[in-house]
């Protein structure tokens, strides 16, 4: 994992259930982590990317999206088969927004995970970036 890069950080709910979610769904593996119980922080990494999972805070201002009735943002999940997967995090508890299909010489579909987080699980179609 490079030192490097953008590492978004999702706050929830129940961050330890969101963590088993994430190992379960996208075959995530934590790397760091600390707290007990609900009350954790941790890094996950799904391939050579990493994020983080922290509880959600109203004191510090840190909204869950179930907090907000809405998300603030999608994250792509780049693997190479998203069927399965998006298969792999529906069984986990995810629900499926868009099935997979080909869009934008992408072959996606869509998720929103129990914690009211959206994804996009997608490969390219193809050389990436375009030129």
């Amino acid at each position: 994992m490079s030192s490097r890069g953008i590492q978004p950080e999702l706050w929830v709910d129940r961050a330890a259930d969101a963590v088993a979610f994430y190992e379960a769904a996208f075959g995530a593996r934590v790397v760091h982590r600390v707290g007990e119980g609900q009350d954790i922080v941790a890094q996950l990494v799904v391939g050579d990317d990493a994020f983080w999972v922290s509880a959600a805070s109203s004191e510090m201002g840190r909204f869950s999206p179930h907090a907000i009735a809405g998300a603030t943002s999608r994250t792509l999940l780049v693997v190479d088969d998203p069927a399965s997967v998006v298969e792999r995090a529906v069984a986990a508890g995810a629900t499926e927004i868009a099935p997979v299909a080909d869009e934008h010489a992408w072959r996606l579909g869509r998720i929103s995970d129990p914690f009211g987080h959206e994804w996009e699980i997608g490969t390219p179609l193809g050389e990436w970036p375009l030129g």
